[in-house]
C-alpha cells in the first residue's frame, strides 16, 4: 500500500515539474526536460528494481551509479553553466521556492517507512530530520516573494538552511544504510534507499530539492547584483 501511494506521489511531483518547465522555459529547454526526466526516472527505477542499489557487495556501491551522475549534473549544469543561469531566471522565484512544498510528502513517507522497519528513526521528523520545516514554510516564502515583500538576504538564508537540512538527512541516510559507509548504528538499518520504489528519494526527490535551491540562489544573487548599482547611486545622491 505504501509503495503504491509513493509511486502516485512520485508521479504527481514529476508531472508538476514537467508542467512548471513547460509553463516558463523556452520550447527547446522544455523538450530536453521532457526527454531527460522520464529517462532518468527509468534509469533509477531499473537500478532499484533489479537490486543494483541494495547490493552491499558491489564495488563501487550501487548508489554510486545514481549519485555520481547527480553530482556531475548539479555541478556542471545547475551551478556552473550559463544555461543553468538562464533556467534560474526563466522560472519565477516564487515558483522555485513554492515547489519545495513537496518535501512535506517526502517526510510523511519517511515517517511511514520508519513504522514499516525500512528506515531508522533518526532520518524522520521524529528524530533529527528537520526537513519538513523547509517544506511547510515554502508556501509562505513563495507568497512573500510573489508580493515583492521577501527580503533577498532572508530568502538566501532560507535556501541555505534548506541545503543544510538536506545535507544532514543525506549524511544520516548514507551512514545508516548497509554497506561500507554503515557507521551510525540505529534500531534498524536504512533499507529504504536501496528498496524499490523508495530509491527515488535519493535518486530524484532529494536532488530535485537541491536543484531548486541552487536555482533560487542564482536568481537571488542576480537580483542582488542588479540592485547594488542602484543602491550605490541612491547613497551618492543622498550624500550630496
Amino acid at each position: 500500500m505504501t509503495s503504491s501511494l509513493f509511486l502516485g506521489f512520485l508521479a504527481v511531483v514529476a508531472l508538476s515539474l514537467a508542467v512548471l518547465c513547460a509553463r516558463f522555459l523556452p520550447r527547446r529547454a522544455t523538450a530536453v526536460v521532457f526527454i531527460a526526466l522520464p529517462t532518468w526516472l527509468l534509469y533509477v527505477g531499473l537500478l532499484a528494481y533489479f537490486g543494483v542499489v541494495r547490493n552491499p557487495a558491489l564495488r563501487p556501491p550501487g548508489m554510486v551509479y545514481i549519485l555520481l551522475p547527480v553530482f556531475i549534473f548539479v555541478f556542471l549544469f545547475v551551478i556552473r553553466s550559463p544555461a543553468g543561469a538562464r533556467v534560474a531566471i526563466s522560472i519565477p522565484l516564487w515558483a522555485l521556492l513554492g515547489f519545495q512544498v513537496y518535501r512535506v510528502g517526502v517526510e510523511l513517507f519517511l515517517h511511514e517507512l520508519w513504522h514499516d522497519g525500512l528506515a531508522p528513526r533518526m532520518v524522520t521528523f521524529n528524530g533529527t530530520n528537520f526537513d519538513i520545516l523547509i517544506g511547510v514554510s515554502a508556501p509562505l516564502i513563495a507568497w512573500l516573494a510573489s508580493r515583492g515583500q521577501l527580503e533577498t538576504r532572508l530568502a538566501l538564508i532560507w535556501n541555505a538552511l534548506g541545503l543544510l537540512s538536506l545535507a544532514n538527512v543525506a549524511a544520516r541516510s548514507a551512514l545508516t544504510a548497509p554497506g561500507p559507509l554503515h557507521i551510525l548504528h540505529s534500531e534498524v538499518p536504512n533499507l529504504a534507499i536501496g528498496t524499490f520504489p523508495y530509491t527515488f528519494i535519493p535518486g530524484f526527490l532529494a536532488p530535485l530539492a537541491v536543484v531548486l535551491h541552487v536555482f533560487a540562489i542564482r536568481s537571488l544573487r542576480r537580483r542582488l547584483s542588479k540592485s547594488a548599482p542602484l543602491r550605490s547611486r541612491i547613497q551618492k545622491e543622498a550624500a550630496v
